[in-house]
């Protein structure tokens, strides 16, 4: 059960910020502002703006701490907050904490580094390597909250939130917790992270129009855009959940995972590796294909992932793929990387709640290869009972969470 939820993400640094800019169609994405971005082919990326590491943290714990933990302390606390926990009144041994991130404290890595080469070992900081590495999220708000179940990060690139939300589902399904706090955090608006992506020409070069540069399965796109953000939710089992009187906003019912075992960045061909994983979570959610009602898509705004998804999207569903609406809440926010999967679960519970489902944006020239029902454009009222989420990272990793308004 899905009883607490934050987000940090260019369109708002809380839930309700977040939630609101996406029905209102609301554009993340702008130039660079955090260096200077001339001499790079891509300058255009989605930006956390305004957070305040000090709402949730001492400043000196902040200076202690990439801006990818900082995100994740702050999720945490909102989820945390939003689920009206009280720590003194929980089972701490059975309640963890899972928070992946694809690349973690780059940042910290990258003005370290240059410390050595300019000043010399003995300048590097003490905390370069508590500050860089991917698992300490996990362990900082484990500790926060004197969390003593469960405790790791996971890494599967663009599907690592989603493999944490996964993960402590089964550890509460297999009765290895009460309750997780589960999601993602990325920080990697760097200058090392925009010259690779730029060299790997992966992202969008339309720098001119920042915020028409992510447009999903439009026949214009040319690229994803990179963002930032963190996305986290609480989870607890249904028994643990009514016994303390929580709000539930959904329930998980299942997921599916797979790999492509093809290539390290291309999406296997006709989508066979994210239909598998589609089909995989029906199955373990026990759900007939007929009774999806919303599918948000992975939808990257790249030419062959957004071609691949929508291949997969008809090999599971058939006839019926053209009348599911499938929306890309990656035309407002770009991709967050390793958090993209929790934030874009958040959006699904949303539509759930309020039965509206967010536009996907920037869709403006039709690409007869993307032929579904994509939400053009603007929001749209739907009831929303059963919904799918897809994940899908660089490395072949695939994932889908099957999802279900909860209803007493």
């Amino acid at each position: 059960m899905v009883t607490g939820m934050g987000a940090v993400t260019p369109i708002g640094n809380t839930l309700e910020e977040y939630w609101e800019s996406l029905k209102k169609g609301v554009s993340g994405i702008t130039k660079v502002t955090r260096f200077d971005p001339s001499r790079f082919s891509s300058q255009v990326v989605g930006e956390i703006k305004g957070f305040d590491p000090t709402l949730y943290l001492e400043r000196k714990e902040a200076r202690r701490m990439d801006l990818v933990e900082q995100y994740s302390i702050a999720t945490a606390q909102q989820a945390f907050d939003d689920a009206g926990l009280d720590s003194s009144r929980l089972d701490l041994y059975r309640a963890g904490v899972i928070i992946g991130s694809g690349i973690g404290g780059i940042e910290t890595f990258e003005k370290q580094h240059s410390t050595l080469l300019n000043d010399g070992p003995s300048r590097v900081s003490p905390f370069f390597i508590p500050m860089m590495i991917i698992d300490m999220s996990a362990g900082l708000v484990s500790m926060r909250f004197g969390f003593k179940g469960p405790n790791y990060a996971t890494v599967s690139a663009c599907s690592t939130s989603a493999h944490a939300i996964a993960d402590a589902f089964m550890l509460i399904q297999r009765g290895s917790a009460d309750l997780m706090v589960a999601g993602g955090s990325e920080a990697t608006i760097t200058p090392a992270s925009l010259a690779g992506f730029c060299s790997a020409r992966a992202i969008s070069t339309r720098n001119e129009e920042p915020e028409k540069a992510s447009r999903p399965f439009d026949q214009k796109r040319d690229g994803f855009v990179m963002s930032e953000g963190s996305g986290m939710l609480i989870l607890e089992s249904l028994e643990h959940a009514r016994k303390r009187g929580a709000k539930i906003y959904a329930e998980i019912l299942g997921v599916g995972m797979s790999s492509d075992a093809y290539h390290i960045t291309a999406p296997s061909p006709e989508g066979e590796g994210a239909s598998r994983s589609m089909q995989m979570a029906l199955a373990d959610s026990g759900l007939k294909p007929e009774e999806i009602d919303y599918i948000n898509a992975h939808g990257t705004s790249t030419l062959l992932g957004d071609i691949s998804e929508t291949l997969a999207i008809k090999k599971v569903f058939g006839e019926m793929a053209k009348k599911i609406p499938v929306n890309a809440t990656k035309s407002m926010i770009g991709h967050l990387l390793g958090a993209a999967g929790a934030v874009e679960i958040i959006a699904s519970i949303k539509s759930m709640e309020e039965g509206i489902l967010h536009p996907t944006v920037n869709y403006e020239f039709p690409d007869p290869q993307c032929d579904l029902d994509y939400v053009p454009n603007q929001t749209r009222e739907a009831e929303v009972k059963v919904a799918i989420s897809n994940s899908f990272g660089f490395g072949g990793h695939n994932i889908t969470i099957a999802l279900k308004k909860f209803r007493e």
